[in-house]
């Protein structure tokens, strides 16, 4: 007797155990069965027969599924059959293609943590972490951030960057960069396929304009050489950590972050030098610079830590080197409009317009690469004895007095007049 709305329902009010098939009706499927276990507990199933074996599948609550329902699910599968398809092991299959799928299913936001979480280590600057972070929480997360990673793409990364281009160029273009190579993350973990959406070449550079065309470079702000003598003498004027601080990291034509993060183990007195360690140098290769005799002065009036292996230049906290903040400090209560990174430039400068030292010694003295690759595997010389000449005369200029002024006409030297006969 076929299933009809009604019977089935007498069936599942009765509750009486048993499997009743769905046969005899004009409508019937072959192999439909209502299991009943109670009057709570009843469902649908399909019967069928497959290479000599019988297998019996679920096809869901028979409160939940009507019986129409259960007839076209059970006729659909049963078409599978015809083509010698197991509809279990498809379904099984399916279900576990979907239980991957969930398991490498990862937001953006998710993606971003473990990113930066797994390379914070190998970044030298504390503060990029910090940049990192807030950048992408501020532009990136509120557009992107609950998104599947494999479900952004181009519309979406413009959608994040293009309001800051012309605006905000620096942050967008640094923006887009964290943005793809948390995709390339992505990609390579198994998380998304294809094109990276956030790439700049080939892709978005033609859409988006050319980033010397909405932003000028600016550059540090640079104090001019000439004008350097007469500020190291008034900074010497100054007490405390970070005109010091700020003393040495002139003297050294070095970076802020260096020169903060020097320790006592670096410097050797004997041979007057500081070894910068490469996980601390923008290049990632150790740096070697040469100490004048007024930085060796000033190197031993700092105080020392208790350890002996300290900073040079201690925070606030012990253990803590000092804030770069505290450097800008100084020059603002100075009232310049420059910034301390800028006397590698005002150095620079100074070496090449003032002195006859060669080219090599002065990139090499602020840790630049000089040359191209295959000239720099044959100068691999530090070029000491140069170095240490153009430092000590960097020193001296800088640690002189400037003059003061003369009046008009001071300068001037008569000659002795010629005797008459």
């Amino acid at each position: 007797m076929g299933f009809t709305v009604k019977r089935v329902a007498r069936l599942i009010a009765a509750g009486a155990p048993g499997r009743h098939a769905d046969r005899g009706g004009s409508d019937s499927i072959k192999g439909l069965y209502l299991c009943v276990r109670s009057k709570s507990n009843a469902s649908w199933s399909l019967r069928y027969q497959l290479r000599g074996a019988c297998h019996w599948m679920g096809l869901g609550s028979a409160r939940d599924i009507t019986l129409a329902t259960a007839r076209d699910k059970a006729k659909a599968l049963r078409a599978t059959l015809t083509e010698k398809i197991d509809p279990l092991a498809q379904r099984r299959a399916e279900h576990a293609a979907a239980a991957v799928a969930a398991i490498k299913t990862i937001t953006f936001a998710e993606a971003a943590t473990q990113f930066i979480a797994q390379h914070e280590g190998g970044w030298k600057n504390p503060r990029h972490r910090e940049q990192w972070t807030q950048t992408l929480q501020q532009y990136a997360f509120p557009h992107i951030g609950r998104l599947p990673v494999d479900a952004i793409d181009t519309p979406l990364v413009l959608k994040c960057i293009e309001p800051l281009w012309t605006t905000r160029t620096e942050t967008a273009s640094r923006l887009r960069g964290r943005i793809e190579s948390v995709l390339d993350w992505c990609k390579v973990r198994g998380y998304r396929d294809g094109d990276n959406p956030a790439r700049w070449r080939g892709h978005l550079e033609h859409t988006l304009p050319k980033r010397s065309a909405v932003a000028k470079v600016v550059h540090h702000a640079a104090m001019p050489y000439a004008d350097v003598p007469a500020f190291v003498a008034k900074l010497r004027t100054r007490q405390g950590t970070a005109a010091q601080a700020l003393l040495f990291t002139l003297l050294t034509a070095s970076r802020t972050q260096e020169a903060l993060g020097a320790r006592w183990s670096e410097i050797d007195f004997q041979q007057r030098t500081w070894t910068v360690p490469p996980e601390r140098m923008k290049g990632s290769v150790e740096h070697i610079v040469l100490l004048a005799p007024q930085v060796i002065e000033l190197l031993h009036q700092l105080p020392r830590e208790d350890d002996g292996d300290g900073y040079l230049f201690v925070g606030s906290r012990p253990g803590a080197p000092l804030n770069p903040k505290a450097l800008h400090r100084v020059m603002a209560r100075l009232k310049l409009d420059a910034v301390p990174h800028g006397f590698r430039s005002s150095f620079s400068d100074w070496a090449h317009e003032c002195t006859a030292h060669a080219n090599h010694a002065i990139e090499i003295s602020l840790a630049h690469k000089v040359g191209a690759q295959s000239e720099r595997a044959y100068r691999r010389g530090p070029m000491v004895a140069k170095r240490a000449r153009l430092m000590a005369d960097w020193a001296r200029f800088v640690m002189t007095p400037p003059k003061a002024d003369k009046a008009v006409g001071d300068n001037i030297v008569k000659l002795r007049e010629r005797e008459r006969p």
